[in-house]
């Protein structure tokens, strides 16, 4: 996989009142990843290289990808592939980058999405609405125990958008 490549679309950074092991484990373990992400939960195998999913509840899968850097407790990425919505499942990889930076009493938090393709702002606008309902959550959670109760759905005309580019391939171009 050429890094290179990727591209940030989407840059999310919070601070959190905890230790960057505390964060660490919220990003990495999966009973914490339900507490936050809306129940799915990260499931991981912690080295370079390593399997990435995120599951439903019920287990299926929802993302794959590959670990591309694991460096506990400061930096973990990964690449991220739909596979739970039928109409997402050919789009490319994207990146997804977490950082964890110490910052006085707290902890700096950088979220990255990074994709291969110049992909259009109408999917773009999917992550850009639900990461910083989740890391608001995560950030929640670890700060008073209790996630956020937050309803998301897609944005409007994502689904086509993601529909249009499945048909169009402009990755392939």
């Amino acid at each position: 996989m050429d890094i290179a490549k990727f591209k940030p679309n989407t840059v999310y950074v919070t601070y959190i009142a905890s230790t960057p092991e505390k964060v660490w484990q919220a990003l990495t373990d999966p009973a914490f990843t339900r507490q936050y992400f809306g129940g799915l939960a990260v499931d991981v195998e912690p080295k370079q290289g390593g399997t990435f999913f995120l599951r439903y509840p019920d287990g299926r899968v929802h993302m794959s990808g590959r670990v591309i850097d694991w460096s506990p407790p400061r930096r973990f990425s990964c690449t991220w592939l739909v596979e739970g919505m039928a109409d997402f499942r050919e789009l490319p990889e994207c990146l997804v980058t977490y950082e964890i930076e110490p910052a006085g009493g707290a902890v700096k938090l950088t979220m990255t999405e990074a994709h291969s393709w110049a992909i259009p702002d109408a999917i773009l606008a999917g992550g850009r609405a639900g990461w910083p309902a989740i890391l608001s959550s995560l950030k929640s959670v670890l700060e008073t125990g209790k996630p956020l109760d937050i309803k998301m759905a897609p944005p409007e005309g994502m689904v086509e958008a993601v529909k249009q580019a499945v048909a169009a391939k402009p990755w392939m171009k």
